[in-house]
């Protein structure tokens, strides 16, 4: 399986065109989706796909300094200007991600080994909430690279990768606002999480597009 990247683009562009309209169905002000937002996404799909081109695991042990690239890339791009520029915030975040207990990547690491087994929606689900609940794995960028990382959970079970669509953005920012709220290793998080990760799991079955996927 490979990614439709084109089609992919075209549906980004499409919620930076009509983002007003999503805006006014949340009801709440959100950051607006400028062209540099989505060339940094879509050049984060485009990190996938060449991922799934040589069977890289981002969640295999060995390879999490791809997970790390993710999240640069949907923050600086490729540009390597804007990394340079960025350079203390890529090093912060690395630091939180390899050692921060509470916050860092051993978290979703024994995350994803318990619910191996899981139906892939739900396993999906349950790695983009690792990354957003309190606290959060990065510092920055916490949407973008959780959506790329359930994408690439998803593709690389021969379903199509979660795209941020006009037809799936009010939902999705609704169930990643309840899932902020949640913290991890809390008394009450265990019961809390299973409803947003159910409502998230869903969501991506029902707008689950076989275009995004080139075979």
């Amino acid at each position: 399986m490979r990614l439709n990247l084109p089609v992919i683009e075209a549906t980004l562009r499409r919620v930076q065109r009509e983002f007003d309209g999503v805006q006014r169905a949340l009801g709440t002000p959100r950051d607006l989706m400028s062209g540099a937002v989505i060339d940094n996404v879509v050049a984060g799909y485009a990190l996938l796909d060449t991922l799934m081109a040589h069977g890289t695991d981002p969640l295999a042990m060995g390879n999490l300094k791809q997970l790390l690239e993710l999240n640069t890339v949907v923050l600086c791009g490729t540009s390597a200007e804007r990394r340079a520029a960025h350079a203390l915030h890529v090093a912060a975040t690395e630091r939180r991600f390899y050692d921060d207990r509470a916050a860092g990547i051993e978290d979703l690491m024994d995350w994803y080994a318990l619910h191996i087994e899981e139906p892939v929606w739900l396993r999906a689900a349950g790695v983009y909430l690792r990354v957003l609940a309190t606290p959060q794995l990065f510092i920055e960028g916490n949407h973008r690279t959780g959506a790329l990382m359930m994408s690439w959970v998803l593709a690389r079970n021969g379903q199509p990768p979660f795209v941020l669509s006009v037809d799936n953005a009010v939902a999705y920012f609704k169930v990643s606002a309840s899932i902020r709220d949640l913290v991890k290793g809390s008394a009450t998080a265990f019961f809390r999480n299973s409803a947003p990760r159910r409502r998230l799991a869903d969501l991506l079955a029902v707008h689950a597009d076989r275009r995004y996927l080139l075979a």
